[in-house]
């Protein structure tokens, strides 16, 4: 090609390249939209995962005081022996608290109950042990996935003797009878509302409450799903709304009456 009209052929390209790049441009696929609320955990995952479970004896006193979470007494709170305390990798500083998880045993012929598994609500922290290494007797040390189940519980998928089991996990949608129960503590104008028998996703990542002459006043989490307030909402109808970590939220109007006092437990909606 001669010289000259190749230089004119560049200078045309050039020219349309410079008209293409100013004109707008479209939205591409990385665009994406979410109406989650802030902190919004992704829904629970249904595949299974790999981990390792031990067991407490029955007589220990985690039982009554409800460990880690603040559920008070298990059995009265309506958990009974079903529930589970976990790792650190796994308890997210209590975020995950109410979540339910399906246990299996695997790998271990000698000790595994075949076709058995286990639905556990999370309800305990296990503390890391660092005067042991992670892979010689700190079950619960980072990076460890382990679960810490009653032996009641343990039972129902390996024998006893199996003690340090490897298992598969995986999260699932939690079940409950009844509505979801909001316990009202605290004092004068701090309240303190204890969240249980959660069900859907289980855990909670944000709570508001509302009184009969307040707009929707936001919670903050105290600890576990123990949720707290400064307000002065005494003689007023106390109506809440819970968001799970699935993003989906249920509001339960007037749960507790206007002459409502501490240390009331009241039963409001439940998430489907």
């Amino acid at each position: 090609m001669p010289l000259p009209l190749k230089l004119k052929l560049i200078h045309i390209l050039t020219l349309l390249f410079t008209l293409l790049s100013s004109l707008p441009r479209r939205a591409t696929s990385h665009y994406s939209y979410s109406s989650s609320p802030p902190n919004y955990s992704p829904a629970p995952q249904q595949e299974w995962r790999s981990a390792r479970a031990t067991y407490y004896a029955a007589a220990d006193p985690r039982d009554s005081v409800g460990g880690a979470c603040g559920y008070g007494d298990l059995v009265k709170g309506g958990y009974g022996m079903a529930t589970v305390g976990l790792s650190e990798v796994l308890f997210e500083r209590g975020q995950i608290c109410g979540a339910c998880f399906e246990l299996r045993c695997v790998d271990d012929l000698r000790w595994c109950i075949p076709g058995t598994s286990i639905i556990l609500t999370a309800t305990n922290f296990c503390p890391p042990n660092y005067g042991f290494p992670a892979d010689g007797g700190g079950h619960c040390n980072p990076p460890n996935k382990h679960f810490v189940l009653p032996i009641e519980a343990f039972e129902k998928i390996a024998i006893w003797k199996a003690a340090n089991m490897p298992v598969q996990y995986r999260r699932i949608k939690c079940r409950k009878e009844g509505g979801i129960r909001f316990t009202i503590d605290g004092s004068n104008i701090f309240i303190s509302v204890l969240i249980t028998n959660v069900a859907g996703a289980g855990d909670i990542i944000a709570v508001k409450i509302k009184g009969s002459i307040t707009g929707w006043l936001p919670m903050g989490r105290n600890w576990g799903q123990n949720w707290h307030l400064n307000a002065d909402l005494k003689n007023q109808p106390l109506s809440f709304e819970v968001t799970g970590s699935d993003g989906v939220t249920v509001t339960s109007y007037n749960v507790a009456p206007k002459n409502w006092n501490f240390g009331q437990t009241f039963e409001g909606k439940q998430f489907v």
